[in-house]
């Protein structure tokens, strides 16, 4: 089945320079990059991101998370990965979202680490379903920037203000 995935490289990932590391390993999936950004992640983002850990107590951590201040990297690599069993076959080589529990050749295992506060520092986000991936996708990507139109879209037209090259 054809399918797409997000995949975000989190900011402990970025700062320990492991971008290139974890998209080597990507590629064995033999998966297409239908798309592919640097954002900074604003509070909100993060938290429409969570929106399903809400209730946790770790949550206010793991919005800090995200958004690069225990890391002092306010940024993550978006990625959106699409091909036959792409949800599956990428979450396969992240691993388990414990790294203490995910096997070591993943990239959770290799990479990951447990705060002494508990939190996990995992390195990389995949979607866990299609309902998952969609919303996901939607939330971080407009239909402009990906190469394919994965899901329905249409134009509409706006007047906003916008940043443009001098």
């Amino acid at each position: 089945m054809i399918e797409q995935t997000l995949v975000l490289i989190k900011p402990d990932g970025l700062k320990k320079s492991l971008t290139g590391n974890i998209l080597t390993r990507l590629s064995e999936t033999k998966l297409e990059i239908a798309g592919a950004k640097i954002v900074a992640v604003t509070r909100e983002l993060a938290e429409q991101h969570y929106r399903h850990m809400k209730d946790k107590p770790f949550f206010n951590e793991l919005i800090d998370y995200l958004t690069g201040q225990l890391h002092d990297r306010r940024k993550v690599m978006a990625l959106v990965y699409h091909g036959e069993n792409a949800i599956s076959l990428v979450r396969t080589i992240c691993g388990a979202t414990n790294p203490e529990q995910a096997e070591p050749t993943s990239i959770r295992g290799a990479y990951g680490r447990i705060t002494t506060s508990g939190l996990f520092e995992n390195i990389i986000h995949a979607s866990s379903n299609s309902q998952e991936a969609e919303r996901e996708i939607k939330l971080w990507f407009k239909p402009s920037e990906l190469v394919y139109r994965i899901y329905p879209a249409k134009k509409i037209t706006e007047k906003t203000e916008k940043l443009i090259w001098k």
